[in-house]
């Protein structure tokens, strides 16, 4: 058994998994979700529903993966031995951390892109700096928005003509004639009220940003696929040899196991807070950061009352943590048996939810910088996704002051790729050790092998991503492959351990790994885990149900629908992760022989090594079967799978056997 602890890997050190939960749960949702949500929910509103959804959903669903991987030592696959009925779960959590790899690292790939760019144009200028690039319209601008108000009559109107198209203004000349008449003092004054009227608003040009030109029409070439999935164009060189590189690293970042993510991760989950510190400092400097920030932190109290923003407040929550997706079960796994887990998803879950709070502080700084400069409101210059990582906070860093735009610019987007790092780190690592614990013999003799089998298989199933039109494919897998099925994933995971298993079995085993804590802890954890938390996931799953639109994606020339097979599709992701569950349920009532077999936990259920097995998993010595059983005995043994005796009945009762 040591043996094959020592071929499974273990953390170096304690920082090792602290600092790599610490990255796989700060991640890009960090940088541009959280914001978003909080400004479209309310501002400083937000934040009510965000921290009570964390006590009630966030802490208690991270202490319980994480002391669950940890008793174990087993992956997401494996550790269902305390309940084989359930295996499907730990399948499905395997399948939805591949399929959100493959698009995950798609965005790495996007920061890798503007990270050389940005490199390589540190003695120049931005190519999104100006209009001059040879994939710019017309219709480019980089010139700030005239403030109006500050203007006279006959330049009010100069400014004005040069944002309406001209043979569209003389089209609707005779409507503005006949409406407004003569009543106006002066004829700059007809002027200036005509180009503001409703009449003319049609006429008004849409102008782009040099940073969402370059983001359309250079990084994803989208002007070359109009007709959406029905054509999603050539495969884009640059951006396929970036994917290449991309998974090239995750591969020798992950080729040794966690020995060698762990020791990357000292970097990757530090590096983000250094950058946003610059980012807040130098934010805070530039005119009209206020404005950014008190549209942050103002609350809306009238938006605390509406469902949907608990619903974003507990969606928030649930994928920045990282619960369900097996990474926290996997990390854990590797854990010492007597390490704190209270702690540490105490830990990780504060500095999680803060870090997104200092982030918007970062984040908005620049977008009232942004807004300032463009004569925009806040609202009108932030967006979620991608969109805002690759168009607004470039736009906002080729405003700052030579030198500066090069050099932030690749730092920003070092920030990003190491964000990312983390949690595909431990999303390949949950897909990799899953697989690994199930085949052990064939696939631990050869981890570097199958590490690098399996990056090569994400990199060509994400090949469709890096076409043309790849950001629909990108967006889809994104809206639907991590969805509802996590919710049910991890509602599934409390019924199968607190009800089926038994949440006291559960408590006596954290207490021997952690040598107990005061009781007020159990009663939270009692009423979060079997009642509160399994409410709140069916509430967000009723929310997300009510609230459910088809997947679209937003881009300049309108909003582009995705077509029915796309929806199909989608769903597909969906639901699949559920049938494995299904699937699960029913292969394993028939191997054991019933579904009341297959819901006990199996023989080898417990701590890994035997100097862990202790009180009712403690080995007895080996029963002679050759001998009739003494009658009336209760405590005698047999041997497991393993060649381990267990106790079959123990003092407190309990039947270890199958």
């Amino acid at each position: 058994m040591a043996k094959e602890e020592i071929e499974r890997g273990n953390w170096t050190g304690k920082l090792d998994f602290i600092l790599s939960c610490i990255g796989y749960a700060v991640g890009l949702g960090n940088v541009w979700r959280f914001p978003y949500l909080c400004y479209r929910n309310g501002g400083g509103a937000f934040l009510v529903p965000y921290a009570i959804m964390l006590f009630i959903a966030g802490i208690p669903l991270f202490f319980f993966e994480l002391s669950f991987g940890q008793f174990a030592s087993e992956g997401p696959v494996t550790v269902w031995k305390v309940s084989p009925f359930f295996m499907g779960i730990g399948w499905a959590m395997c399948l939805i951390s591949a399929m959100v790899s493959i698009y995950y690292n798609v965005i790495i790939m996007y920061s890798i892109y503007y990270m050389f760019v940005s490199f390589v144009s540190i003695d120049t200028t931005l190519p999104w700096q100006t209009c001059t690039n040879i994939w710019n319209t017309e219709n480019c601008r980089i010139k700030p928005y005239p403030k109006l108000s500050e203007l006279n009559e006959r330049n009010k109107t100069m400014e004005l003509i040069g944002l309406n198209d001209k043979s569209c203004l003389n089209k609707t000349v005779d409507d503005v004639n006949s409406l407004f008449g003569t009543s106006y003092t002066s004829y700059m004054e007809f002027n200036s009220t005509m180009l503001q009227s409703n009449v003319t608003k049609q006429c008004e040009i849409k102008f782009r940003t040099a940073s969402e030109e370059f983001w359309t029409r250079q990084v994803l070439q989208l002007q070359e696929t109009p007709d959406g999935l029905y054509d999603i164009g050539d495969v884009s060189i640059r951006n396929l040899i970036c994917l290449l590189f991309a998974w090239i690293f995750i591969f020798f970042c992950l080729m040794k196991g966690v020995k060698s993510s762990g020791k990357v991760v000292y970097f990757t989950a530090t590096f983000p807070y250094i950058v946003l510190l610059m980012l807040l400092i130098r934010g805070v400097t530039l005119e009209g950061y206020y404005d950014g920030i008190l549209f942050y932190i103002i609350p809306k109290w009238e938006e605390i009352s509406k469902p949907k923003v608990w619903g974003d407040a507990a969606t928030q929550i649930f994928y920045s943590l990282g619960v369900a997706f097996g990474g926290l079960l996997t990390m854990a796994s590797y854990n010492k048996f007597k390490n704190n887990t209270l702690r540490d998803a105490l830990l990780v879950s504060l500095i999680n939810c803060s870090t997104s709070v200092f982030a918007g502080f970062a984040i908005f700084s620049l977008l009232g910088h942004m807004a300032f400069i463009t004569n925009r409101l806040v609202e009108e210059v932030a967006d979620s996704g991608p969109g805002l990582a690759f168009v607004a906070y470039p736009e906002g860093i080729a405003k700052l002051a030579e030198p500066w735009p090069p050099i932030v610019a690749f730092l920003f987007f070092f920030m990003i790729f190491t964000l990312g790092l983390d949690s595909q780190f431990a999303m390949m690592e949950t897909v990799i050790s899953g697989l690994s614990d199930v085949f052990p013999y064939y696939l631990r003799k050869h981890k570097t092998l199958f590490t690098f089998v399996t990056c090569m298989i994400g990199f060509l199933l994400g090949i469709p991503q890096v076409c043309k039109g790849g950001i629909y494919v990108l967006t889809l897998m994104d809206w639907y492959s991590g969805s509802y099925n996590l919710m049910i994933v991890s509602l599934c995971e409390l019924v199968a351990v607190c009800y089926v298993y038994g949440v006291n079995n559960f408590r006596r085993d954290i207490e021997m790994m952690l040598g107990g804590f005061p009781n007020v802890f159990w009663v939270y954890w009692y009423v979060t885990w079997c009642f509160i938390t399994p409410v709140a996931i069916v509430f967000i799953v009723i929310m997300s149900g009510i609230t459910y639109a088809p997947a679209y994606y937003t881009k300049y020339e309108g909003v582009y629908t995705f077509p029915d097979f796309a929806e199909g599709l989608g769903w597909l992701m969906v639901v699949s992760p559920l049938a494995l569950i299904v699937g699960g349920m029913i292969v394993q009532s028939i191997r054991y022989g019933g579904v009341a077999k297959a819901l006990k936990a199996q023989p080898d259920w417990g701590p890994a090594l035997d100097e862990n097995r202790i009180g009712r998993y403690s080995p007895r010595d080996e029963p002679d079967f050759s001998k009739d059983e003494p009658a009336g005995a209760t405590n005698m043994g047999y041997m497991g799978e393993k060649g381990r005796p267990y106790v079959v009945n123990d003092k407190n009762g309990y039947d270890h056997r199958l």
